[in-house]
């Protein structure tokens, strides 16, 4: 016991005590701010492998951005990325940032339904769901529950059923083979219940986005409750998205 009290004063406090106030160094890429710079904008929209920037005026859409940072290399005088990591938000329109628009983004808190600030501050359990991800979005979910993050101590954790979950957090671009089982897994928790996609996968289907190997019909018929942008997301966007989702 004494050798495992040594440790813990050795190490001292491991968790980052506020995470919504730390600053992360780069070359870490968050939130892109887009001057009002003159450049080739064909040239520029034309170099985003998943039409993640659109013209006149230049936006880039954060559900289809996998961060490669391309666009800053080639136009470093128009896209810069900061390191700001508070990027979820439950208003789709949000997530476009747009030229000379140096804003925030934010969670609409008038449009979050009410049952959720008051049944889920306290508690928020969440049902993971992979749907054909590549492991890189659910190794950041992971980290959000290690010494560092610590996304235990707000309540916030990750059950093995849905059927004891508050809602499912869907990973990956939502493949035809896991279609069913999102469903299913939605169907399964009781109400009232959240929905959430994390990723730019989840999102827009990233870099899959078109293909005949994805079915997301189904997001068409629920409403999404919030969105985590990030390929992957970094998880204080993650853990910074839930907290002010549930109020916190």
């Amino acid at each position: 016991m004494l050798d495992e009290i040594k440790i813990i004063i050795h190490n001292g406090k491991q968790f980052i005590t506020d995470p919504k106030n730390v600053q992360l160094p780069k070359p870490f890429r968050g939130r892109p701010e887009i001057s009002t710079v003159k450049v080739d904008e064909n040239k520029l929209v034309e170099l985003c492998p998943v039409s993640a920037i659109s013209a006149n005026p230049v936006r880039i859409d954060l559900g289809k951005c996998t961060f490669c940072g391309e666009c800053a290399f080639r136009f470093p005088e128009k896209i810069t990325f900061t390191t700001d990591y508070k990027l979820s938000t439950n208003i789709p329109e949000r997530l476009i940032v747009k030229e000379g628009e140096n804003l925030p983004i934010e969670i609409d808190r008038e449009a979050i339904r009410p049952e959720i600030k008051d049944i889920f501050k306290n508690s928020f359990k969440l049902r993971q769901v992979s749907a054909g991800g590549d492991n890189s979005a659910e190794f950041e979910l992971n980290a959000c529950g290690n010494a560092n993050f610590d996304m235990g101590r707000y309540g916030i954790e990750f059950v093995a059923s849905p059927r004891h979950a508050d809602g499912i957090l869907v990973t990956g671009p939502i493949t035809e083979s896991m279609a069913e089982a999102v469903e299913i897994a939605w169907k399964a928790v009781p109400e009232p219940k959240v929905f959430i996609l994390c990723g730019t996968d989840a999102i827009s289907g990233g870099i899959f986005a078109g293909s005949k190997a994805l079915n997301r019909e189904f997001l068409n018929r629920i409403k999404v409750d919030l969105y985590i942008p990030g390929n992957p997301p970094h998880p204080l966007n993650i853990e910074n998205g839930l907290l002010d989702l549930i109020g916190r």
